[in-house]
């Protein structure tokens, strides 16, 4: 056979394009690098378009859809700009809907594209198809089936014109698999994006009457929802925060760190119980709803004991998100604006009008509280060195340790689901900005896993904060929902330390026990309490897993097993210089100790029992928690 030398070759005629390609344009045009999923046969043709290095996409695959949206939701956290996930037909979406549904809840900008049977087959009710729009649609901004091939530009531009209109939030298209594989002519692109800008500002008029109520008030309180981490509103909110010497409170399960945790006005995230978020808002006359989304994020409720926030405290509103202003109270004043534009209009005013003595009596007593938060810490902190067993503030205190002496303060990002004991983390670790701190507020478990893929695959992001140090802190249970994620985490070189907070039990749900006999235990017509207060189906043993095994197991990574306080300075230590040395991931499995777990069964005639641990805890909320309060320790923990 006669060889053929390139040099008598045609010269290449003009790249071939397909209907897919419409979404490379979005990606060139928003700068899009990567798309998340799981592989199945109808997602070929869009996967295959990451292989063409003109598109400048890869693709992160992933083992299971709910690790891939994790995954495509910590990825848009960082950059700020849509993330593109597409799913398997039914299965797909079924699998990812968690946390989809932890992405409504925390103002995520995702595309979901769903790959749906051919287009006229689907009627025939076709392997692996359904209504898949009805599935996602609860929680999207907009939700749509394609019909037409011809649709296709118009409807990608719509999509991610929504999805990153304020607030952001997750768009889902189904698409027939057909459509994505149709020709189109040379030439023949999305032109791009329309872009909504989030910094819209307020009506001048409300923004006085509700800085005049806000100055007048006897004793404010700010509550920080996500808007204002999501828009990096610290520096504004600091200063209205000193103006009016109000304390700051952070809604329950912040999606990012909405106000600076070393700061005095901070006093950590609102209880997730009915008497401990009254108790929050009890003797205030004017609350400040500041971007506050999700306001009742508990799950034991009695009616009879009244709303979540007293009636006789005026509520304030001020948000980029219709729907949360006066969603469940009515608002003596409210602003529909961007959170940092808004901001500083307020402060301006307020500070003609109220009496700067006010304001420093109040700053001057929340600096001397914050001075003595710091001390019982500390005292807290020392205690713990001294037991058994591992608490968590031996962890976080290591980790804060690690960052400071390494200067990653502005290069690390910590990913939260140490649901069970949450405040050491919020309270110790080092945040720079808001997007430091990773959460969501849906409480569907699972999520700390796959965001740590995407978090780690962008270098940089939005808020200018680094990946060089991406840290999981995971307890037990939840870490046993997607292991898969390690997978993918070597698979893709990705150097993550996952430390798994274990107590060989469902703590939080312990607590949720203990809560729901409190509640109803004696409550007229209800008098309910359990068989036993240590249900066995509440602990995770018999066979215990083996965490570190299964990373070992599932991906290769190397891990190490740790039981005491001594031990966990020096393994951090040695877990951190490993991951930034070889660029690969290390899982810490931490010994804890759970209430199940102590030496007798807990007592089952105190139905609020905790573990140590959080008996001794200090409170984080300094202005709420006196001798009078109905504080009690550990109720920033998740019961779910």
């Amino acid at each position: 056979m006669e060889r053929i030398l390139p040099e008598t070759l045609p010269p290449p005629g003009p790249p071939r394009r397909w209907a897919r390609d419409y979404l490379f344009d979005v990606c060139r045009d928003l700068e899009i690098t990567r798309i998340f999923g799981v592989p199945g046969v109808n997602e070929i043709p869009w996967i295959d378009g990451t292989s063409y290095p003109e598109n400048g996409v890869e693709y992160v695959q992933c083992l299971h859809e709910n690790i891939a949206m994790g995954a495509a939701m910590g990825s848009a956290r960082m950059t700020g700009k849509p993330a593109i996930l597409i799913v398997h037909v039914t299965p797909g979406i079924a699998h990812a809907i968690t946390n989809l549904f932890n992405a409504s809840r925390s103002q995520f900008p995702l595309i979901i594209l769903c790959a749906q049977q051919q287009n006229a087959l689907v009627v025939q009710e076709p392997l692996l198809s359904s209504d898949t729009v009805s599935l996602a649609r609860n929680y999207c901004k907009w939700a749509h089936e394609m019909k037409s091939e011809d649709d296709m530009k118009l409807v990608l531009q719509r999509a991610f014109k929504e999805a990153m209109a304020p607030p952001n939030g997750a768009v889902f298209l189904s698409m027939p698999w057909e459509f994505t594989m149709r020709r189109i002519p040379e030439g023949d692109y999305l032109k791009g994006i329309t872009r909504i800008s989030p910094h819209f500002g307020p009506d001048p008029e409300s923004v006085r009457d509700l800085a005049d109520r806000l100055a007048a008030a006897k004793n404010p309180v700010i509550v920080a929802g996500d808007a204002v981490g999501l828009a990096g509103a610290w520096a504004e909110l600091r200063d209205l925060a000193y103006a009016t010497g109000a304390p700051v409170l952070q809604q329950t399960l912040s999606a990012v760190a909405n106000y600076p945790n070393d700061d005095s006005h901070w006093q950590g995230e609102l209880p997730n119980n009915q008497a401990g978020m009254q108790s929050a808002f009890e003797g205030h006359d004017v609350a400040f709803l500041c971007g506050f989304s999700n306001q009742a994020q508990v799950l034991v409720y009695k009616p009879s004991d009244g709303p979540l926030i007293p009636d006789s405290v005026s509520k304030l509103y001020l948000s980029n998100c219709i729907w949360d202003i006066g969603k469940n109270y009515y608002g003596d004043a409210a602003l529909f604006a961007d959170v940092k534009v808004a901001l500083p209009q307020i402060t301006a005013r307020v500070k003609e009008v109220i009496a700067p003595l006010v304001a420093k009596q109040r700053n001057d007593t929340l600096a001397t509280q914050a001075d003595d938060r710091k001390k019982q810490w500390e005292r807290y902190l020392d205690q713990a060195m001294t037991q058994d067993n591992v608490w968590a503030v031996v962890i976080a205190d290591a980790l804060r340790r690690q960052i400071e002496q390494q200067k990653l303060q502005r290069n690390f990002v910590y990913v939260h689901e140490a649901i069970s004991d949450p405040s050491p983390f919020q309270y110790l670790l080092p945040y720079a900005e808001p997007t430091s701190y990773y959460c969501v507020g849906g409480g569907s478990l699972g999520w700390s896993f796959g965001a740590t893929i995407g978090i780690k695959e962008e270098k940089r992001g939005v808020q200018g904060i680094g990946t060089k140090l991406v840290v999981a802190v995971t307890g037990d249970g939840s870490s046993l929902f997607y292991p898969q994620a390690w997978w993918t985490a070597a698979h893709r070189n990705l150097g993550i330390l996952y430390i798994i907070t274990n107590n060989t039990e469902y703590h939080t749900l312990q607590v949720g026990l203990g809560s729901i006999v409190q509640v109803y235990g004696q409550a007229l017509g209800y008098d309910w309490t359990p068989r036993t207060m240590n249900p066995g189906y509440l602990t995770i043993r018999d066979p215990q897993p083996d965490f570190v095994g299964i990373a070992k197991a599932m991906a290769g990574i190397e891990g190490k097993h740790i039981e005491h306080p001594a031990e966990v300075e020096p393994a951090v230590c040695d877990a951190i210089r490993y991951v930034l040395e070889t660029g690969k991931s290390f899982v810490l499995e931490v010994k804890t100790v759970g209430l199940s777990s102590q030496q007798g069964p807990p007592n089952t005639d105190d139905a609020g029992a905790v573990t140590p641990s959080l008996r001794k805890q200090p409170h984080l909320d300094m202005v709420h928690s006196g001798p009078n309060s109905a504080r009690e320790p550990g109720d920033t923990a998740l019961i779910c």
